[in-house]
């Protein structure tokens, strides 16, 4: 994703025609009169991704829904993707303030450092999905910048040319493998197969998907929508992470804090996603709708672990992982299914017992025996 996208990805629903875009009523047009609208095969598609410095606590909720509300001044297709991150589509804005989607991609770079001190790398394209490849192309430790594919034949093809089928959204490490084992080892060489071929090895559903992504090819549109009730974390290992026992030490950490802060908020949440983050900055999204609404730190931990184990990272270099709790309610309105089962009521005395301690010495007076630091 949250956040790459994969064929089953059902965030990606399909939209009606003819969206239009604009700025805000009370906002003043620019010097010199008109200006020439967005030109046929101009990119016009924004990825956002916001950034704090080294060092600095993540983005609150707070300052992310003002991150989102700095977008809605340029356009009204914002498509949020938290924790930190968002689509715009400014092809109506091109004209209003005369400065293509490179020129509107620096101007929020600025308002986003000048209000939040927070800077973000920008990605480009005609479409959501190279949008994104080339925001991810940045070094995840480098500076803010603004990244851009034109909207050529050419230059698309230039630019995915030597990508590994990892860099495309949705193609994990197992189907990457699959894919290598056949010689189709970037997506130069994906686009080149015919798709019978490419049917043959992963289906046909999955095939037309990842043979259009490698011509870059994105049909999905920037999806208006307001950021669903969610929280999250991220945890970024100091080195690429190819021990299984580390990142599942980071999941148990980072399940155990949303929990608390689920539990302290007094909600429950339906959803579950994971994101790996991988050492060539490619992603890999998956998600879980839990069996009942919930806080309970050892149900969140299990679905993760669950998420985790079912990629088959064998010896996959990762950078961070992040869980995101999605679907939240208020807990007094969730019905709990009895079980009976004396260890699940003894699980649960003891979590309330560590929440109110923690609520008395602190966040740090309870914690998992396989905790890690979170950077």
């Amino acid at each position: 994703m949250t956040p790459g996208r994969h064929p089953a990805d059902p965030r990606r629903r399909p939209a009606g025609e003819g969206r239009s875009s604009g700025a805000p009523a009370d906002a003043e047009p620019p010097a010199g009169g008109e200006r020439s609208g967005s030109k046929a095969g101009e990119p016009h598609v924004l990825y956002v991704r916001f950034r704090r410095g080294a060092g600095q606590e993540a983005l609150g909720e707070d300052v992310y829904q003002g991150l989102l509300a700095l977008l809605g001044e340029l356009t009204p297709v914002v498509e949020a993707l938290p924790p930190d991150a968002a689509f715009a589509d400014v092809r109506g804005a091109l004209r209003y303030f005369g400065r293509d989607a490179a020129g509107l991609a620096g101007i929020v770079r600025v308002r986003a450092l000048a209000r939040y001190g927070v800077d973000c790398t920008v990605g480009v394209a005609a479409n959501p999905m190279l949008a994104r490849m080339a925001a991810q192309d940045a070094a995840p430790d480098a500076p803010g910048a603004v990244r851009t594919v034109p909207d050529d034949p050419g230059a698309v093809a230039a630019f995915l040319a030597r990508k590994p089928p990892t860099a495309l959204p949705g193609v994990g490490p197992a189907t990457a493998r699959t894919l290598c084992a056949y010689g189709l080892d970037s997506a130069a060489r994906i686009a080149d197969a015919p798709l019978g071929t490419l049917q043959r090895i992963l289906g046909a559903s999955t095939a037309r998907t990842v043979h259009a992504w490698a011509r870059g090819v994105d049909p999905a549109p920037v999806t208006p929508n307001a950021p669903a009730r969610a929280m999250g974390a991220e945890h970024r290992f100091r080195h690429d992470e190819l021990d299984p026992v580390r990142r599942r030490r980071a999941l148990l950490t980072l399940a155990d804090g949303l929990g608390a802060r689920l539990r302290t908020s007094g909600q429950v949440a339906a959803v579950l996603v994971l994101t790996v983050r991988y050492a060539d900055r490619s992603t890999t999204t998956r998600s879980r709708t839990l069996a009942e609404p919930t806080a309970h730190t050892p149900v969140l931990t299990s679905a993760a672990y669950a998420l985790h184990d079912a990629l088959g990272l064998q010896r996959a270099r990762v950078r961070a992982v992040s869980l995101r709790v999605e679907g939240l309610t208020d807990a007094g309105l969730a019905a709990h299914q009895l079980t009976f089962d004396p260890a699940d009521e003894k699980s649960r005395r003891l979590e309330a017992a560590a929440d109110r301690a923690r609520a008395r010495f602190g966040p740090s007076a309870v914690r998992p025996a396989g905790f890690l630091d979170v950077a």
